[in-house]
């Protein structure tokens, strides 16, 4: 696991990407976005300047095409564990989510353990075909 600026990179032994854990302590002075452009969702620290604004805009109608459901979550209260795995299942590493901070999944598998009671706001690709997309394990 890699370890910059507050922002944890999680790959399986071949070196592709599983998650990017971003830790509460994660700054940026300028924007920074931390997934690989190619990556399904854009997930980065937007920086602006006080008085700064995000110009009234909308977003073009461009038609995507996705393998794949990549989430975050992150923690809005509590403690839990992540328990992160290859594309084979294979476990990859746990480690330890505070409030504040936010994972990336971005392939393989994963679970969480609750050390508290602990509240995760999560964000992933739409529509939600209902509880048949899951394969657990």
């Amino acid at each position: 696991m890699l370890s910059r600026d507050g922002v944890e990179h999680v790959t399986n032994e071949q070196g592709g990407l599983i998650a990017l854990v971003l830790r509460a302590t994660a700054d940026a002075e300028e924007t920074t976005f931390v997934t690989p452009p190619e990556a399904g969702l854009q997930v980065g620290l937007v920086v602006y300047p006080a008085e700064g604004e995000v110009p009234r805009h909308t977003h073009f109608p461009i038609e995507r095409h996705h393998l794949g459901t990549p989430e975050v979550l992150l923690v809005r209260k509590g403690r839990c564990i992540a328990d992160l795995y290859d594309d084979d299942r294979n476990p990859v590493t746990s480690l330890e989510l505070r409030e504040g901070d936010a994972i990336v999944l971005l392939s393989g598998g994963h679970g969480f353990r609750m050390l508290e009671d602990t509240v995760l706001l999560e964000v992933k690709q739409g529509p939600y075909p209902g509880r048949d997309e899951k394969d657990r394990f």
